[in-house]
């Protein structure tokens, strides 16, 4: 009899912004985050997490000094994140005045999606690839 275990991992990438109430007002609409908690006061965001309806989310704030990531500039990052319907959000990102670097492609490796960056220059990736399956040993 062979045990099966499942492993889950759970990857939230974090972000600074030198507007991170800003930030998180597009996120929102331009693509779709859930804004599930917001902590800080006036403009400075201390912590915020925003969910993707498929699962997972990002972490984000203010850049700050007294942060472990401090001397990262702000608007540097590239997430990628697998959807259903990339045609949909593409035409969604796009509305909301997110600069397209890379339309919608039909990869070679059976992915269709596209790339855009947020207005403080994060690389965002949307696309229907999901990953090679987990190897068995």
């Amino acid at each position: 009899m062979t045990a099966q275990t499942t492993n889950t991992t759970t990857i939230w990438p974090t972000l600074s912004y030198a507007n991170a109430r800003g930030a998180i007002a597009f996120l929102v609409e331009a693509f779709g985050f859930i804004e599930t908690a917001v902590y800080g006061e006036g403009e400075r965001v201390d912590h915020a997490q925003l969910d993707w309806p498929g699962g997972g989310g990002i972490m984000l704030g203010s850049q700050r000094p007294d942060s472990a990531v401090g001397d990262l500039p702000t608007g540097v990052g590239s997430v990628y994140i697998v959807v259903p319907d990339p045609d949909a959000l593409y035409r969604r990102a796009a509305d909301a005045g997110a600069t397209i670097v890379k339309g919608l492609t039909d990869e070679d490796y059976g992915s269709r999606g596209f790339t855009c960056r947020d207005p403080e220059g994060v690389y965002w990736s949307f696309g229907t690839y999901a990953g090679e399956p987990p190897r068995t040993q």
